[in-house]
């Protein structure tokens, strides 16, 4: 029968080893306990400046809608002050035609008593309508002035502007040879910005963008270079607008769409997009008819939503 080997001859003690692996677990399972609670604080509470920024954003909000209200009724109140100012005019030159005729010799008033009659009557009537016209003048200046007054008082100074939104390129980068166009996506209308050297603006609905020329002349000329991108800036009101416009260049044209969300009403600031941004030479005054067939308008919503932009 074999021996026993003796118990300290040859064993390798594993307890330095497995200690120093316990220790390392314990310090990894309180980072990560850390780094858990540090991330809950972030994403439970906000810091007194941002509310503050979220309440100064919500009245400035408000008050830009009410000096849109504001700037309605001056426009209002302008129009019909051209208009009363041009019938004051009219009253006016008719008035010295009448002076002129009751002017006449006395055998032609003696002729003509009845008609004469009637004219003085007639310009009677018309002093005391130019005298009315005057003070309706006045009363509109008064409103307009109290109007412009408010609009003054109303004013957003500069340093409580809504700051411009920064659109930023999404994911690791681009390839350096694409070439960026924009297209703002907002209320029911589409905006392209700057392909050509200034804005165009176009309503957003299904038979607009299939016969808007230049929004066709601008799909077509993205076609025919494969590593153009047609990225859409959608505002919070514009995903309809998104729907049409990009169903049809998707659809009809094949160019490469992509899109990014825009929070807020602020100015669009495309200045990280400088090095990638395509330009083309402007529509022709008068564009000839697209050539693809128009696809059926899809429903609002219904639309395959396109790839997001790399």
């Amino acid at each position: 029968m074999a021996k026993r080997r003796a118990s300290g001859e040859g064993e390798i003690s594993l307890f330095p080893f497995l200690s120093i692996l316990a220790c390392l677990i314990g310090a990894l399972v309180l980072m990560i306990v850390v780094l858990v609670i540090s991330q809950m604080g972030k994403a439970e509470g906000r810091t007194a400046e941002e509310i503050e920024r979220a309440q100064d954003y919500i009245k400035l909000k408000k008050e830009i809608e009410e000096r849109k209200v504001q700037d309605v009724i001056l426009k209002e109140k302008l129009a019909t002050l051209q208009k009363l100012q041009k019938e004051l005019e009219e009253k006016q030159q008719k008035f010295i035609k009448l002076r002129k005729l009751l002017a006449t010799s006395k055998d032609l008033q003696e002729a003509n008593l009845k008609i004469s009659q009637k004219m003085q009557k007639e310009l009677d009537d018309l002093l005391l309508e130019i005298e009315g016209m005057k003070k309706q003048q006045a009363e509109s200046k008064k409103e307009i002035a109290t109007l412009m007054a408010e609009i003054k008082k109303r004013h957003v100074p500069e340093d409580k502007k809504i700051p411009p939104v920064v659109v930023q390129p999404s994911g690791s980068g681009m390839d350096p040879d694409t070439k960026v166009y924009f297209v703002e996506a907002a209320g029911g209308a589409l905006k392209i910005l700057g392909a050509w050297g200034e804005d165009y603006r176009l309503s957003a609905s299904a038979s607009v963008v299939v016969a808007d020329a230049a929004y066709n002349y601008f799909l077509a000329e993205l076609a025919k270079n494969p590593k153009s991108l047609l990225l859409f800036l959608i505002r919070d009101d514009g995903q309809g607008a998104f729907n049409n416009g990009a169903g049809r260049a998707e659809n009809d044209y094949k160019v490469r769409i992509g899109k990014l969300p825009i929070p807020g009403k602020g100015v669009l600031d495309l200045a990280m997009f400088d090095k990638y941004r395509g330009k083309m030479s402007p529509p022709p005054a008068a564009a000839p008819a697209p050539a693809p067939a128009p696809a059926p308008a899809p429903a609002a919503g219904g639309a395959k939503p396109p790839a997001k932009a790399k």
